[in-house]
């Protein structure tokens, strides 16, 4: 698996954030461990690998207590007890192992979640990758950080729970949040710009691409049609009716 990542371009020494779907990749020798062993020995020592690695519940937020959505998938929650694995302080949390770990999950709760000062926005920084195994750009959060640079206008209104000097306190906030279906857009348009490299890991079809290209990508699009990524009115998607509404009442 570590040759079929270098085989499709994983950069030795690179940052790579990795949105994946076990199910889609297995079976792997070692299970989830397995899979973020090869990913690990992809980058090399040099390396830095980073996955998502958010909350679940209403509760407050502990970088360590608080077990990682199991909207995730299992290879974040594995992730997240694999030593030497850094995360977030925040609700939004990414998970990170390598030199550059701390740089990419060091900063505070970013509002909207996927700004530039995030996780998403250093790998963007570090000029990283992006891998998708056995997911396609509907699972890319890169495409939020390119929305907001594009400007798209839509926040819904959010909450999350953070603890400040040892107490819950509730965080409001509007999000550039949706149902996230048309960013699969963005798969043709990586494709067509050379910039995707497409091939087998594992069971998995993987797209392997710069953060930088799927910025390049999106960002004039959303800047010339800021609703781009929104369901039209007859689709009936209530995520996105909720976020085209927020553009006419802004919270």
């Amino acid at each position: 698996m570590t040759e079929q990542l270098r085989s499709l371009g994983v950069e030795p020494g690179g940052v790579l954030l990795v949105h994946t779907s076990f199910r889609a990749v297995a079976p792997v020798e070692g299970g989830p461990r397995g899979l973020i062993e090869a990913l690990i020995a992809a980058v090399g020592p040099d390396g830095t690998v980073v996955m998502p690695g958010w909350g679940r519940g209403d509760g407050p937020f502990d970088s360590v207590r608080t077990p990682v959505s199991p909207s995730l998938g299992v290879v974040p929650a594995t992730f997240k007890a694999y030593p030497g694995v850094v995360r977030s302080g925040h609700p939004h949390a990414f998970l990170a192992f390598g030199p550059r770990a701390e740089f990419v999950v060091d900063d505070p709760l970013p509002l909207p979640p996927h700004r530039l000062e995030s996780p998403v926005g250093r790998v963007y920084e570090a000029d990283g990758q992006i891998l998708l195994l056995g997911v396609n750009h509907d699972a890319d959060t890169t495409v939020h950080l390119a929305e907001l640079e594009g400007g798209a206008p839509y926040r819904v209104p959010k909450r999350c729970v953070v603890l400040r000097e040892g107490r819950p306190v509730t965080v409001e906030y509007g999000e550039n949040d949706h149902c996230c279906e048309r960013f699969v857009l963005v798969d043709e348009w990586v494709r067509a710009a050379g910039a995707q490299r497409e091939g087998p890991v594992g069971s998995a079809q993987a797209r392997l691409v710069p953060s930088r290209a799927v910025m390049e990508a999106v960002v004039p699009r959303v800047r010339a049609e800021p609703l781009l990524f929104l369901h039209g009115p007859e689709a009936r998607c209530a995520e996105c009716d909720a976020a085209r509404a927020s553009v006419r009442s802004p919270a």
